[in-house]
């Protein structure tokens, strides 16, 4: 190939080749967003329907039933699951890898629709969410108080931090978590409803019609024009209780007659606590199209001008950050890169020994990396960990093209005594067809794994094609740039250092001991066969014997808790169990702080997080705090606390083991075939966790209604369902 000598006699050509190439990955570089692995869309959307009063059964009869047929409908669902409590059900649809989440969303919401009429007159609307990639916050925020109580805190996130939170570019939402929203508490008391002949739908009704807004409009005259309003809401507690229930001739008979009315919380169900301190968290959701670090990093920016702002007595702090493990794995794989730049660099140098010959290569092998931003930016792909070891191991394969031109042409130098520039002239020319047939080659090698599907071949695409373009870039500059300096770099006749002089004599040393080994090897051939023989046996049996993962385990720096309590289980005793769990986590040296939620997602459920030390201030690993703490957890009485850490790929969720079982008999049957499956699973004693979600086990009051007697009353089904609703407050 003789077009490598347009190179090498107009350098300018090879120079701004380069130059191109190095202002093309610089410019790339700096555009590509950084991520821990690969985007994926793991699309989950969530269907969720309230029917307040309805218990389990019939919400899974009468909601969750039809709904679920009719989602199954939509395409692109992968799986759908379903939960039904009291008063909600949730449905859960899973979509297929990098399905358009957008449309999915779009066909599941006309399913709905085409069955809303089929559904209670009571349940509400259901709610459509959909979450796209990461369906945990990413960030979370504590905010917490000492003189201010948590209705306060909340009012001020609301109306004041979660506008300038959501305002933050890549912010999808910030949403508060724990808060106690402003609500008026009536408690009713039955004796003296009775004694002032007074009942609870009257309640009820008083104050659906006395508070409202109501707006009038404005009157004009000839000069000037007025707005009128009408001060027909209430807004103090003082005329809550003034509030007229009922009048009986004169006497009127006011909310304070019947009830204990205060300023309290709409829900006290959960709770959220950081570090042992009663706090409400804010947690911040990505953008599905958003950079999960840039986000970070400008809300990061933006919590000192926001800390500063909080009232007297209100602190703040961000509890968890997902980011850190990830830049700090970006940290690692880079210190890599440059420690295995440095090493391939001075085994060059000890293995040609001119420093003038070293530098070719220290060139290229940088110039070829940096190019290859360039097709990952073409491409869409990000700076994560896989992209970032594919230009590791692209290293020791752009190496090659440098290196191959310097020694050729230091060959023709000493062997023939060519000058530098006719060296690298017939250096070029035999190594052109090498060098783009072993380029060829090896993106053919590559291909083959971009073109997989599923999680797989998701993850892996952006690794082969960008080791890929590493490559070609490689060859670029091997064509180009190499000859070209080794004809500038090289000369003839100069004499070797005495670093090379001894590395020479050392390497030929070894090359005389190799080739007496080499002899006798040959001389007791069967020996050698033999030996070859029982290795490939034993790699075969440590094959089949080794234990086998997607994934090793990563120490996150962090160990997630989740909590079930008992059935019935208060917001109060869930509460205490949180504490206990949380006393047990501090003491742990690798303890650094922890948070809590319960409360969610159902009443008698919770999680939370311990983070723990940085990576190089602890000796045990994650895994082995999990452990400790598992084992210590074990022991709170009241509840069930599995310790657990995040799975090390993306689209995985869940528990690692999980089966259905299915059965078209009542769940009373099915609820005794799952505890006897249950049970034999922990005789196994492999398992630290072990759970169905079928649970049979909550108790309930059930009212019995005597239709004569209501007949008597003048009361009907609907009436008394009415008013049992308004006394228990739609519970």
């Amino acid at each position: 190939m003789k077009f490598t000598d347009a190179f090498i006699k107009r350098p300018v050509w090879a120079v701004v080749i380069s130059a191109m190439i190095l202002i093309l990955g610089l410019r790339s570089m700096t555009g590509l967003p950084v991520s821990q692995w690969p985007r994926t869309e793991n699309a989950v959307v969530t269907i969720q329907t309230n029917y307040n009063g309805a218990d389990a059964a019939t919400i899974a009869g009468f909601i969750t039933q039809p709904l679920e047929s009719a989602i199954a409908q939509a395409q692109g669902i992968d799986y759908l699951s379903s939960t039904s409590v009291a008063g909600v059900s949730t449905i859960t649809a899973t979509l297929r890898l990098n399905y358009d989440a957008t449309k999915a969303l779009t066909e599941i919401n006309t399913q709905i629709s085409s069955v809303r009429s089929q559904l209670p007159a009571q349940a509400q609307q259901p709610v459509l969410s959909v979450a796209v990639g990461q369906t945990t916050d990413a960030m979370y925020i504590g905010f917490y108080s000492d003189v201010l109580p948590t209705n306060n805190i909340t009012d001020y996130l609301v109306r004041v931090l979660k506008p300038k939170l959501d305002s933050i570019e890549g912010v999808q939402t910030a949403e508060i978590l724990g808060g106690r929203q402003f609500a008026l508490r009536a408690w009713l008391d039955p004796a003296k409803l009775a004694a002032h002949h007074v009942s609870a739908r009257e309640v009820y009704a008083a104050l659906s019609n006395n508070n409202y807004l109501s707006t009038i409009g404005s009157t004009k005259g000839q000069m000037v024009t007025v707005d009128l309003t009408a001060g027909t809401d209430l807004h103090k507690v003082d005329e809550f209780k003034q509030l007229v229930v009922n009048q009986s001739g004169d006497a009127l008979v006011r909310l304070q007659d019947v009830a204990t009315v205060t300023l309290g919380a709409e829900d006290y169900s959960t709770s959220v606590a950081f570090s042992g301190k009663r706090s409400v968290f804010v947690g911040i959701k990505v953008a599905p199209n958003a950079n999960v670090v840039t986000v970070a990093s400008k809300v990061r920016s933006a919590f000192p001008e926001l800390q500063s702002q909080l009232p007297s007595g209100l602190t703040g702090a961000i509890a968890y950050d997902s980011t850190e493990y990830i830049n700090t794995s970006i940290q690692e794989v880079v210190k890599t890169l440059a420690e295995a730049l440095v090493i391939v660099t001075t085994v060059i140098f000890l293995f040609i020994g001119s420093f003038r010959a070293v530098i070719v290569p220290l060139i290229a092998i940088p110039l070829s990396l940096v190019g290859t931003f360039f097709f990952m930016f073409v491409l869409g792909y990000s700076i994560n960990l896989l992209t970032l070891l594919a230009l590791v191991l692209a290293i020791g394969l752009v190496v090659d093209d440098a290196i191959i031109v310097v020694e050729n042409a230091d060959r023709h130098i000493k062997e023939a005594g060519k000058s530098a520039g006719e060296a690298s002239l017939i250096a070029a020319r035999e190594l052109g067809g090498p060098i783009v047939a072993m380029t060829v080659v090896l993106v053919a090698a590559y291909v083959p794994i971009g073109m997989r599907t599923g999680l797989t071949g998701a993850l892996f695409k952006e690794f082969c094609f960008s080791l890929a373009g590493a490559v070609v870039v490689s060859a670029v500059v091997a064509l180009t740039l190499s000859p070209m300096m080794t004809s500038r770099l090289l000369r003839r006749g100069e004499d070797e250092g005495r670093l090379a002089l001894l590395l020479d004599r050392i390497f030929a040393r070894l090359l005389r001991g190799y080739h007496s080994a080499l002899a006798r090897t040959i001389d007791a051939w069967p020996v050698l066969v033999t030996f070859g023989f029982v290795v490939s046996l034993l790699a075969g049996a440590a094959a089949f014997t080794a234990n086998s993962e997607l994934s090793p385990t990563e120490d996150q720096g962090i160990v997630f808790m989740q909590i079930k309590g008992a059935a019935n289980a208060s917001p109060e005793q869930m509460r205490r169990i949180a504490d206990q769990a949380y006393d047990i986590a501090r003491k742990v040296p690798e303890y650094s702080q922890m948070f809590q939620l319960t409360g969610t997602p159902a009443l008698n459920q919770g999680l939370g997080g311990v983070l723990l030390k940085p990576w190089n201030r602890r000796e045990r690993t994650q895994t082995d705090v999990v452990m400790d703490l598992q084992r210590k957890w074990s022991n709170v009485a009241g509840a069930q606390i599995v310790a657990f850490s995040l799975p090390s790929l993306p689209g995985s969720q869940g528990l690692p083991v999980q089966f259905v079982i299915r059965s078209t008999e009542p769940v009373e049957k099915l609820n005794e075939v799952t505890q006897a499956v249950l049970a034999e699973a922990q005789k196994e004693k492999l398992f630290w966790f072990a759970d169905v979600d079928l649970k049979l086990d909550k108790p309930k009051a059930e009212v019995v209604v005597d239709r004569e007697k209501l007949a008597i009353m003048g009361m009907t089904e609907a009436d008394f369902g009415a008013a049992l609703s308004a006394a228990l407050g739609g519970n």
